[in-house]
C-alpha cells in the first residue's frame, strides 16, 4: 500500500471510530445547541450594552458563537483528540509499538485526527450551526467564494489544532503523565481561541498577544473570514505560518524523544 493510501485508511478509520458512538454524537449535538442558546443570548445582552464590540454587529456576534459550537469539537479545543490516547501510550510505553511501524507516528497521528475532525464537523457541527440560522438573526454570506474561502481556513485550523495538541501529547516522554498538560492545553484553548469571546473584543494588551497566539488561527481566523472581517490570504497566510511552525516543532520533538528519552516500561 502506499503512503497515501495508507494515511487515508488511517483518516477513514478515525471518521469510523467516532461514527460508531451515536449515542454519544446525539448528546453532544444536544449540548452544543443548549450552550450556543445560553451564550447567544448572554451576547447579545451584552451587545445591548456594547454595540459593535470587537466590531461586530449583533448578528456577526451571534454568527460566531454558532461557528464557535460548530468547530468546538471538530478542533478538540477542550481536548478529546487523539492526544489522550498517544499520552496513554507513552505513559505505559505502548508507544514503542507504534515506533516500529513502517508508518510515520506524526502523519499516522494527523491522518487519524483528521478523520475524527472530519465526523464531529458533520456529525456534531452542522446541526447546531444549522439550528442557529434558522432561530436567530445570523451574518451569513450568500455567495458561493465566502463559504469556499471558509473551508480552506477549516482545513488550516485543523492542521494548527493538531499541531498544538501533539506538542502537549510528546511533552508526556518528559513528564511521566499527561493529566497537567492536559488541563492547561484545555484552559488555554477554551480562552485563547476565543470561545468564550470573540478575541477581537479583548481590550488593550492582552488582546494584542491573544491574537497573535496559535489559537487565534482556530476560531477567530474562521470567523473572520466567514464574515468578511478579515481578506482571506492574510488569515491563511497566518494559520499557515503557525501550522509549519508548530508541525515542525512537533517534527523535532518526536525526534529527540525517540532518541533521548528512554521509552517507559522497557
Amino acid at each position: 500500500m502506499g503512503a497515501g493510501r495508507l494515511y487515508a485508511a488511517v483518516a477513514a478509520g478515525g471518521f469510523r471510530r467516532y461514527a460508531t458512538y451515536r449515542a454519544a454524537t446525539l448528546a453532544g449535538v444536544f449540548t452544543n445547541t443548549v450552550f450556543g442558546v445560553v451564550l447567544v443570548y448572554t451576547y447579545l445582552a451584552l451587545w445591548d450594552e456594547r454595540p459593535h464590540l470587537g466590531g461586530y454587529d449583533q448578528a456577526q456576534a451571534v454568527t460566531y458563537v454558532w461557528l464557535g459550537q460548530c468547530l468546538y469539537a471538530t478542533l478538540a479545543i477542550q481536548g478529546g483528540g487523539f492526544e489522550k490516547d498517544l499520552m496513554e501510550r507513552i505513559r505505559t510505553g505502548d508507544i514503542a509499538v507504534d515506533l516500529y511501524r513502517p508508518a510515520d507516528l506524526q502523519l499516522w497521528c494527523l491522518a487519524s485526527d483528521f478523520g475524527r475532525s472530519m465526523f464531529q464537523l458533520l456529525g456534531r457541527g452542522v446541526i447546531p450551526f444549522v439550528f442557529g440560522s434558522l432561530f436567530f438573526p445570523m451574518a451569513l454570506p450568500t455567495d458561493v467564494t465566502s463559504w469556499a474561502a471558509l473551508l480552506v481556513s477549516l482545513l488550516l485550523a485543523i492542521l494548527v489544532s493538531f499541531g498544538i495538541r501533539y506538542l502537549a501529547a510528546l511533552s508526556v516522554f518528559w513528564l511521566m503523565d499527561g493529566t497537567g498538560i492536559s488541563q492547561a492545553t484545555m484552559i488555554l484553548g477554551i480562552f485563547c481561541s476565543g470561545m468564550v469571546l470573540p478575541l477581537n473584543a479583548f481590550p488593550g494588551a492582552l488582546g494584542d498577544i491573544v491574537r497573535v497566539l496559535p489559537w487565534a488561527a482556530q476560531l477567530q481566523m474562521p470567523a473572520d473570514v466567514l464574515m468578511g472581517k478579515t481578506a482571506p490570504l492574510h488569515a491563511y497566510a497566518f494559520q499557515a505560518t503557525w501550522a509549519v511552525v508548530l508541525l515542525t516543532a512537533g517534527r523535532l520533538m518526536q525526534s529527540a524523544a525517540t532518541r533521548r528519552v528512554v521509552v517507559q516500561g522497557g
